[in-house]
Parts: C-alpha cells; structure tokens; sequence
C-alpha cells in the first residue's frame, strides 16, 4: 500500500516513513504543501498524511484542493494545533481523520489501517481468491483454514496481487507500490519475492495461482471462492522462505 506524507518537520517525517516502512507500506514523503499537492494529484496513493502547518500552502489547502481532484483517497490529518475549531475545520475540508502532535506511532498505524478497511475500494475488509484469503487490517492470511505467517512486505505483496487478481502486473507496478518508486528495477527482488510466496502459498498445498506472464509480469488467478476451504494441510508441511 502507497502512503504520500505530507509534513515539513524532518525529524518526525523520517520516523514515520521508517515505521511505516518496516509494516510494509511504500511510503513517499514531501516537506511543503504545494509538493505535496503536486504529488498526490500525479500519482495514486492509498492514504495520504497531511500537516495542516506547511510551507507554501497550508494543509487546509492542499485538503480542499485534493478533495475537488481526488474525491475518494483516505486523507488523516496532522497538527500541532490542538482545538475542536481545527478539528471541525479539517473535516469540514474532506479530511477523513484527525490526529494531534505528538502522538503515538501505534496509534498513527491503527488510524491508518482504518482509513483503509473503510476506503473506497470496494474490496471489502477481507481480499481472497480460491481458498487464499488477507485480512489487510489484520495483517493474517490463510490458505483454506490454514493461517500462514508471512513477513511485513511478503503481506503487502500478496495485497497488491490479490486487489488485482486477474490483471498482469509488471515488475516495475509491483516494485513501486509494494518497494518504492527509487528500487533498482535491474534488482532481482521482486523475483525473490514471488519465489517466497509461492512457497508459502501456492506449492505446500498444490497449487499455482501465481503464475510468470513471460515478458510481462506476474498473475493471480482470479478464481471463485472457495468457503468452506477445501485445501487444508497441517502447518508444519509448509515451507518458509
């Protein structure tokens, strides 16, 4: 998931992008308004974190006009301000949430998980196909009833092909929302990704729903679900990358 923060003091931006990071979320950042306006227009962001103190354009503003553009994407916003005027004024502009300085990062990913479970995406709060199923807010997969431990980015991989089951994703797609648009695309990692999934996911219980479109990228078999699960092996024959 694809994360632009907004937010002009560097200090408590590294940090955010750090944690939101190692969750598995792709985080980009920018320190002023008018950037921050540019970017989130430019390219497609799952939520978008906003100061509302920023240089070049006050976060009310850059809310407003991202609302008239874009009526749909999750906006949480931040400040230092702490008052139900400004509170009622960030909501007022289309803000979906609001959180004030300083706060807790545990609390940060909880707000934001929610904003997700309740985006716009239609998806539903639970992503599957055949017998696999994510629960994002959760962080849990499954494989029939199975539940299978999977890494930060491993999770946010399986997201990313899952809401486009069926669709092929090239290496550069999946590098960008699930890495970070500065990956090297020469890197082999999203290969070595793809081999971990598919030994988690897709072999223990003898299957292929992941398949290599030569040339092209990667699908998910968009199947019909399954439930109740017919795959059902113990844990201990699965195979962990």
């Amino acid at each position: 998931m694809r994360i632009l923060l907004v937010e002009d003091d560097t200090a408590i931006a590294d940090a955010i992008v750090r944690g939101l990071n190692a969750e598995g979320f792709v985080t980009e950042k920018a320190a002023d308004g008018v950037t921050g306006l540019w970017m989130a227009k430019e390219s497609a962001f799952d939520v978008v974190i906003l100061d509302i103190m920023l240089p070049g354009m006050s976060g009310y503003e850059v809310c407003r006009l991202l609302r008239i553009s874009d009526p749909q994407v999750p906006i949480l916003m931040l400040t230092a301000k702490d008052g139900e005027f400004d509170e009622a004024d960030a909501l007022d502009l289309g803000a979906d949430d609001y959180l004030t300085k300083p706060f807790s990062f545990v609390v940060l990913l909880a707000r934001l998980r929610a904003l997700l479970r309740r985006g716009s995406s239609g998806q539903g709060p639970i992503l599957g196909t055949g017998t696999l199923r994510l629960d994002p807010s959760q962080a849990r997969c499954w494989r029939g009833s199975i539940e299978i431990s999977l890494t930060a980015r491993e999770l946010a991989l399986t997201e990313f092909l899952l809401r486009r089951k069926g669709h092929v994703v090239s290496r550069a797609s999946i590098a960008e929302h699930v890495w970070s648009a500065e990956l090297d695309i020469d890197s082999n990692i999203v290969e070595v990704y793809i081999g971990y999934l598919r030994r988690k996911l897709d072999y223990p219980f003898g299957v292929r729903d992941i398949v290599t479109i030569r040339g092209l990228g990667y699908r998910l078999n968009d199947l019909p679900l399954i439930d109740p699960p017919l795959v059902d092996v113990p844990p201990s024959d699965q195979t962990t990358a």
